[in-house]
């Protein structure tokens, strides 16, 4: 009789995350990133700064898409002295960026069920180090000193008898932009980890899966929903009323900050602004018309309606998206997940995705031109320009439309056979 030996299982392969792997990830995405944020300047203009600066403007704009610091100050000796100030990020470098950087960091990792703590540490510590020298080398490279215009009249005539021209400059702060950017890092890896279903996580941490995996994936594709939405608006915007080059710049650079800033407006949140001065809100119009005032003014679904009473769509938009990625959360997440937890787990998301929102899409601008000491010359020379969330009304705000549409969505999934559930025929 002949015996029949069991049959062997060949391991897979442990994935193969060197060097090599990690060169390439960072430097697809700083390709990517350098591409994104070139591309939206040389739209805006940028191309045409003195001195060959466009590249260091280049690199302090990849500075500032990952949370690094960058400086304004300038003079003009003891006879004039312009100060400045600029808080921006451009979020479309920003989400590029980490599309492309948390694609490289998953790749490795794909069809693999767990991994180690230890194998993952060590797999984000390699990109860690070299993004860490990318850091450095974008600080060092983004400065820059230009010569402000003053154009013609008694002023310039002042400079030119005190060879005395106002100069505005920028120029990083190497720790805090090292800092923030290796943060930004972090939240980019652990947020792939999260969301992607077909990334291995530790055997200890596969429980939690059930719940924030689901929510998170929910989070993210509502977010590039808004920001396909945005996409779509501003190219018929562009196509039906013109200004192609502008149009062009605000979607290479900040199409997120204002997708996500409607987002937020129509859950229901109030941003408070001021516009003064040659700043300017490219698009929409309806931003700058409200917001250029004598004071601070609400930009709210009020004050958009008041000026437009279509502007309640956004509230509708709003509503349908919240609801389609709730169901999809739901059929997602196992079947022994009751309603009451789908609605607390997206109320959680929805409400820490706000809350990253208003951390990253405040803006604040302002230049002023002061002569001798006294006061501030205006006369297109000065400007403000901020917005800001009232924080913790979004939030809550957020929360509460989280548990609502979260609750619905695992109603309309229940007819829906989900993760878990056992056929009871």
């Amino acid at each position: 009789m002949s015996t029949v030996s069991a049959p062997t299982v060949t391991a897979r392969p442990a994935a193969r995350h060197g060097w090599a792997r990690a060169v390439a990830a960072v430097l697809t995405g700083l390709a990517v990133m350098v591409l994104v944020a070139a591309l939206g300047l040389w739209a805006a203009g940028a191309t045409d700064l003195p001195d060959g600066a466009f590249p260091r403007v280049v690199a302090a704009t990849l500075v500032t898409a990952v949370g690094g610091s960058v400086e304004l100050s300038g003079n003009a000796g003891a006879l004039a002295r312009t100060h400045a100030g600029l808080t921006v990020i451009p979020l479309s470098v920003t989400l590029a960026g980490a599309l492309v950087i948390g694609a490289g960091f998953l790749r490795p990792l794909r069809h693999r069920a767990v991994a180690s703590a230890g194998e993952l540490a060590g797999w984000a510590a390699r990109i860690a180090v070299l993004w860490l020298l990318a850091l450095i080398g974008l600080a060092l490279g983004a400065r820059q000193t230009f010569a402000v215009d003053v154009g013609s009249g008694t002023l310039s005539d002042l400079t030119g008898l005190f060879d005395a021209t106002p100069r505005i400059g920028f120029t990083t702060d190497v720790p805090l932009t090292v800092l923030f950017g290796l943060l930004w890092l972090a939240g980019v890896l652990l947020l792939a980890l999260l969301v992607a279903r077909g990334a291995p996580l530790p055997a200890r941490l596969l429980r939690c899966q059930e719940s924030v995996r689901p929510a998170a994936h929910a989070m993210v594709v509502l977010l590039l929903a808004y920001v396909v939405v945005a996409l779509g608006t501003a190219l018929i915007t562009a196509a039906t009323r013109g200004h192609a080059a502008a149009t062009f710049a605000l979607i290479m650079l900040g199409l997120p900050n204002l997708a996500w800033l409607a987002l937020t407006i129509g859950l229901g949140a109030t941003w408070d602004g001021r516009v003064d001065g040659p700043f300017g809100l490219p698009m929409p119009h309806v931003l700058d018309v409200i917001l250029r005032t004598r004071d601070v003014s609400a930009l709210n679904l009020r004050s958009l309606t008041a000026y437009d009473g279509r502007w309640w769509w956004l509230m509708a938009v709003d509503a349908i998206l919240l609801l389609a990625v709730a169901f999809r959360m739901a059929v997602a997440s196992p079947a022994r997940i009751r309603l009451w937890q789908h609605a607390v787990h997206l109320a959680v998301a929805l409400a820490l995705t706000v809350l990253m929102i208003c951390l990253t899409g405040r803006v604040s601008a302002h230049y002023g031109l002061s002569l001798l000491g006294i006061g501030d010359l205006g006369g297109g020379l000065s400007g403000e320009l901020f917005l800001r969330p009232q924080l913790w009304r979004a939030v809550g705000l957020g929360a509460l439309w989280g548990l609502v549409a979260g609750f619905l969505g695992g109603l309309l999934a229940r007819p829906v056979r989900r993760p878990g559930e056992v056929d009871g025929s």
